[in-house]
C-alpha cells in the first residue's frame, strides 16, 4: 500500500501494518497506484479508505475520529494508536472471516461493511459479491444489459430489470477506489480485448482477457478471485495468475490437462492463505453456531497420524454392547396364509409374531392384495420419478383425496413415511412460520423432535400430557408469536392418550395451531378410523356430523399407510393451504421419488375397507382387554392404559432381552424388547400388540410362556413394584384408567348377562366364531 500514500511520515501507519505483515498483500508492493488513484494522501485517512471500502474499518470510525486518530499518528507514538486499530478493528475483523476459503471470506468483508453485525447470517452460496467482481472475472461485459447479470445464477440479489450500467458502476463505486475515480467512457474502452491471447492474459471464463480483467489482475481482492475462477473453469492461465498472487494448495496443470485446486504433491489438499491477513481461511462460518469439535483420543489415532474410522466405530458399538442396549435383529419372516404367524430363517420353524405393528392384519387382506396385484400388473413397480417430474399420477390424486375425506380435512399429502411427513412439514413450517415456537410433549416421537430441530425454530416441551404445564409455556409468549403445539394421540411405546379436546381449547385460547401425530391410531379408532379425534365424537361421526367435533378443530393431522393400514408411506391432512405450501416448500417431499403405484392403490384399499366396518378394530379391541385381563390375573407388570398397547415392565436392558429371547427360543413366540434410546434407562419393557387374529388359542400359549420366563429369570412382579410404591403406573393405588372404546361401542354391553366377566369372554368367543365362519366363506 506504500504506493498509494505519498505523504512521507505519513505513511508510518502503513509501513508499520507493512513491517507486520498484516496485510501480506501489500507487504508484496501488489498494489501500486490503486489506492493512489482516490486521491488520498494522509497515511491514516489511506488505510480508513481502502480498508473501509472492504468493510475493515469504515462502521468503526467516523470521519472525526479518523481525525484525530491520524493526527495521533503523525505527532504521537503511533504505536499506541496501531494497537488499538489491532484490537479494536482487525482482530474482530479477523476473527469474523477467520475459517472462510477465499471468495466467502470476501463475503464476509463485504458483510462487514453493509451489516449492523458481522454475526449475522451469511449467504453460504454466492461466488460474486457484487456486480463488481462479476464484471471484472468476465461473467459480464460494461456493454451488455443489466438484464444478463440478473440471469446469472452467480448473483446474491439481483437488481431490477430496468437498470443500466450505470446502476452496476454506482453499486460497485461503494466497494472499489478504482472506479470511484474512473469515467464510465474509460471503463468501456478498457472492456475491450488487450491483444494477442497468451496464456498469462487469458480470461477466467476462457477466451482473451480484457484490458479491464488485465488491471483486475493487479488488485489484491479481485486478482485472487480471478485465479479461483480460472481454477473452477480449467483455463491454462490459472497456473499463472495463482502464482501471481501467491495462492498456495494451486498447481497450473494437472494430469488431465485441466488446472485443478490442491493438486502438488508439496500442497495436497492445503487451504488457501487469505489474501488481506497473514492468516489461513477454511470454511464459512455457519449461520447458527456449531458444536465445538472435541479432541480426538489417542488410541484413535493410527501411527501414521490419520485417524482410525474403524476404531472409531467398533468403540460405539463396545459401548451399546456394554450398556445391553445394542440392537439385534431377528429374522422374522411373516405369512400371509398363516397370519399371525411367521418363520424364522429356516423356513421350516414357526413362530408367532406378537409385536406386529401390522395391528389388524390388513397385510394380508383380500381386498388390498388384489389392488395391488392388479396395480402392479399394470403400471409396474415404480413411480418412475418425484412428484413434480413424472412420479405425479391418479394413484397419488385418489390416495389423498381418500385420507383427507378420512379426517373431514380440506386436502392431504402422502409422504414415504410418516417419519419423513413429519420430519419434513415441521421443519417447513418451523422455519417459514415468522418467529414460531414449538410446544412438544416431552414423549413425542424422534420424527417430531427432529423435524422441529431441522425447522432451527424455539421449541418449548411441556411435560407428558399436562395441560397445566402447556398452558404455563404458552401462556408466557405473546399472542402473536405464532405456535405450533404438536402431540401424539397415542404414545406407542406407553400406550398412554392425549386430551386432545382440552390441548385444542389452549391452542384457541392463545392463538396456537395443533399438529397432531395419529400414527398409531388411524384404523384403530373411530366409526370410520380415522384415529382417536374422531373416536372422542363417536357418536356424531357415526351419524355424518363431523363439524365442531374435535377432528374438525385438529388444524394438521399425520398418519401412517403401514401399521393398520399394512402398506407403507405415511400423510398430512389439513387445510388446502397449509397442505399446498408444504407440498410447495418441503423437501422431504419434493426431493424424493413417489410411492410405488401398487402401494398407494393397496393403502387405498385399505382405508376403505376399514372405513366401511369396525369388526377388526373391535375384535383387536377385545382380544387387548383379555390379554390384559389374564396377565394381570398372573401379576405379570402391565403398564396401565386405555389404548390397545400391553407394555410389560421389565425394568433392565439385559433381563428385557434374556426374556425376548426366552420366548423366542423355548416357547417360539416373538416379542421384541424395548430398550433405550427407545425409552429411557431402567424402563426397558417387552410391547406387546394382539390383533384380530390373535385367538384363544394363541393367547393362552402366550400366557403361559410369559408366566414361565417371569419365574426362570425372576423377573420383577405386579406385586413387587407395589412394595416398592408403584412405578410406571404399576403397582400404583391410583383407580384402573378407562379403555378408549366402551364396552357399549364393542358390543359387550348388550352381552352381557348377571356375570360381567362372563359376558365378555362370552361375547369374544361369539366374535371370533362369526370371523371364522366370515372367512371361510
Amino acid at each position: 500500500m506504500a504506493g498509494c500514500v505519498s505523504s512521507g511520515k505519513k505513511a508510518c501507519v502503513v509501513e508499520w501494518y507493512q513491517a507486520r505483515g498484516t496485510l501480506r498483500w501489500a507487504a508484496r508492493g501488489e498494489v501500486p497506484g490503486w489506492c493512489e488513484r482516490t486521491g488520498l494522501t494522509e497515511g491514516i485517512v489511506a488505510v480508513k479508505d481502502y480498508l473501509g471500502r472492504l468493510g475493515c474499518l469504515g462502521r468503526h470510525l467516523d470521519d472525526e475520529g479518523v481525525t484525530a486518530t491520524a493526527a495521533t499518528a503523525v505527532e504521537g507514538p503511533f504505536e499506541t494508536h496501531v494497537s488499538w486499530i489491532e484490537a479494536t478493528v482487525m482482530a474482530p475483523m479477523r476473527r469474523d472471516i477467520k475459517a472462510r476459503p477465499l471468495m466467502e471470506a470476501m463475503i464476509a468483508l463485504r458483510h462487514w461493511s453493509v451489516h449492523a453485525s458481522p454475526r449475522v447470517a451469511l449467504p453460504l452460496a454466492a461466488p460474486y459479491t457484487t456486480a463488481l467482481q462479476a464484471v471484472c472475472i468476465g461473467k459480464i461485459n460494461f456493454g451488455d444489459s443489466i438484464a444478463n447479470l440478473t440471469n446469472s445464477k452467480h448473483t446474491r440479489k439481483p437488481p431490477p430489470p430496468s437498470a443500466t450500467m450505470d446502476t452496476v458502476l454506482r453499486q460497485s463505486k461503494t466497494m472499489c477506489p478504482f472506479l470511484k475515480k474512473t469515467s464510465p467512457a474509460t471503463l468501456r474502452s478498457l472492456s475491450a480485448t488487450s491483444g494477442p491471447t497468451r496464456s498469462y492474459h487469458a480470461s477466467p471464463g476462457g477466451g482473451s482477457m480484457s484490458n479491464l480483467q488485465t488491471i483486475a489482475r493487479r488488485c489484491p481482492v479481485m486478482g485472487s478471485a480471478m485465479a479461483v475462477q480460472t481454477a473452477k473453469t480449467g483455463n491454462a492461465a490459472f497456473g499463472a495468475i495463482a502464482a501471481l498472487k501467491g495462492i498456495r494448495g494451486f498447481s497450473g496443470k494437472a494430469s488431465t490437462g485441466k488446472a485443478k485446486l490442491h493438486t502438488s504433491s508439496t500442497h495436497e489438499a492445503r487451504p488457501m492463505e487469505g489474501i488481506l491477513m497473514g492468516e489461513k481461511l477454511p470454511q464459512v462460518q455457519p449461520a447458527k453456531p456449531v458444536r465445538e469439535a472435541a479432541a480426538v483420543p489417542e488410541n484413535l489415532v493410527k501411527k501414521d497420524g490419520k485417524f482410525d474410522y474403524d476404531a472409531f466405530y467398533t468403540n460405539e458399538l463396545d459401548k451399546k454392547h456394554k450398556d445391553k442396549s445394542y440392537r439385534h435383529f431377528n429374522n422374522i419372516n411373516r405369512l400371509a396364509k398363516e397370519f399371525p404367524r411367521a418363520h424364522t430363517a429356516n423356513p421350516e420353524e414357526r413362530v408367532t409374531v406378537w409385536c406386529s405393528n401390522d395391528y389388524l392384519g390388513m397385510g394380508r387382506n383380500s381386498n388390498v392384495l388384489k389392488a395391488m396385484h392388479e396395480t402392479l400388473d399394470v403400471y409396474g413397480a415404480g413411480a418412475g420419478g418425484t412428484r413434480n417430474i413424472s412420479g405425479h399420477n391418479q394413484h397419488a390424486v385418489a390416495l389423498e383425496k381418500t385420507l383427507a375425506t378420512l379426517h373431514a380435512k380440506e386436502a392431504a399429502l402422502a409422504f414415504t413415511s410418516c417419519y419423513v411427513a413429519n420430519d419434513a412439514t415441521m421443519a417447513t413450517l418451523g422455519s417459514r412460520l415468522p418467529g414460531c415456537v414449538w410446544l412438544s410433549d416431552s414423549l413425542n416421537h424422534n420424527s417430531m423432535i427432529v423435524g422441529i430441530q431441522h425447522s432451527g425454530a424455539k421449541k418449548m416441551v411441556f411435560k407428558h400430557n399436562d395441560l397445566a404445564d402447556l398452558e404455563a409455556k404458552l401462556a408466557s409468549l405473546p399472542l402473536s408469536t405464532p405456535k405450533i403445539i404438536a402431540f401424539e394421540s397415542v404414545y406407542s411405546m406407553c400406550g398412554s392418550v392425549a386430551p386432545i379436546s382440552e390441548i385444542c381449547d389452549l391452542a384457541d385460547k392463545y392463538g396456537a395451531i395443533t399438529f397432531l401425530d395419529e400414527v398409531h391410531a388411524v384404523g384403530m379408532y373411530g366409526p370410520h378410523g380415522a384415529g382417536v379425534a374422531e373416536h372422542l365424537d363417536y357418536e356424531a361421526h357415526v351419524n355424518g356430523s363431523p363439524r365442531g367435533t374435535v377432528m374438525d378443530r385438529v388444524d394438521i393431522i399425520t398418519g401412517t399407510l403401514g401399521k393398520a393400514y399394512g402398506c407403507v408411506g405415511g400423510y398430512i391432512a389439513g387445510s388446502a393451504s397449509m397442505v399446498d405450501a408444504v407440498r410447495s416448500l418441503a423437501a422431504g417431499f419434493i426431493f424424493t421419488t413417489t410411492l410405488p403405484p401398487a402401494t398407494m392403490a393397496g393403502a387405498r384399499a385399505a382405508i376403505e375397507y376399514q372405513m366401511s366396518t369396525q369388526s377388526d378394530r373391535r375384535l383387536q379391541q377385545l382380544h387387548t382387554r383379555a390379554v390384559k385381563d389374564e396377565l394381570a390375573a398372573r401379576s405379570i407388570p402391565v403398564m396401565d392404559n386405555p389404548s390397545h398397547i400391553i407394555p410389560v415392565l421389565v425394568g433392565t436392558a439385559e433381563l428385557a432381552k434374556r426374556a425376548s429371547d426366552l420366548l423366542l427360543e423355548k416357547h417360539g413366540i416373538y416379542v421384541q424388547s424395548i430398550n433405550y434410546p427407545t425409552v429411557p434407562v431402567g424402563q426397558e419393557r417387552l410391547r406387546i400388540t394382539p390383533t384380530p387374529g390373535h385367538t384363544k388359542e394363541y393367547r393362552d400359549h402366550l400366557v403361559g410362556a410369559l408366566e414361565s420366563v417371569w419365574t426362570e429369570l425372576g423377573i420383577k412382579r405386579t406385586t413387587d413394584w407395589a412394595a416398592e410404591g408403584g412405578f410406571l403406573g404399576v403397582g400404583s393405588d391410583e383407580a384402573p384408567i378407562e379403555p378408549l372404546w366402551t364396552d357399549k361401542q364393542l358390543g359387550v354391553e348388550a352381552a352381557k348377562g348377571s356375570n360381567g366377566k362372563v359376558g365378555v369372554i362370552q361375547a369374544l368367543l361369539e366374535r371370533e366364531e362369526a370371523q371364522a365362519q366370515t372367512a371361510s366363506v
